[in-house]
């Protein structure tokens, strides 16, 4: 059963359960990926390939992590933990993320490979990572990796 089809079932699961955080992010879901249908020219009951799906679900994460961020530096606590109980929600959703230690040997091993020493190609020692990494690992951990090799 594809991703797209898992979380259009899980709006049904939500329901039944009375579960109103889970139920508002599926939907939320279903809707990001119609959106994202729509964009790309297919029609709404078309279904997205799992990496499209992921896409999704990563935009929505960062979105949540943006509001969190905003919300702690306004002051609103409140706001900050709902938008952190709807962020675990859609975190069930993603492959795990490599671990720090794995991040800095595959970094290591890229920088003897590109020749890399200092700061001056940080940027391009940065893109390559990323595109090498792409949904493997998270970016904030990838950057500071990289400032802790380059200094």
């Amino acid at each position: 059963m594809s991703l797209h089809q898992t979380i259009k079932d899980q709006v049904k699961e939500a329901m039944l359960a009375k579960d109103s955080v889970k139920l508002g992010v599926v939907r939320g879901l279903v809707s990001a990926c119609t959106n994202e249908l729509v964009a790309t020219g297919k029609k709404p009951q078309d279904e997205l390939g799992d990496e499209e799906v992921l896409n999704v679900i990563r935009k929505a994460v960062k979105q949540r992590k943006d509001s969190i961020d905003q919300f702690t530096k306004g002051a609103r606590p409140d706001l900050a933990e709902t938008e952190q109980v709807e962020l675990a929600v859609l975190e069930k959703y993603l492959p795990a993320l490599m671990p720090r230690e794995e991040v800095m040997s595959i970094a290591k091993a890229k920088m003897q490979e590109l020749g890399v020493v200092d700061k001056t190609k940080a940027g391009m020692f940065m893109g390559v990572l990323m595109k090498d990494l792409k949904g493997k690992a998270d970016g904030d951990v990838v950057k500071s990796v990289v400032d802790e090799l380059l200094t």
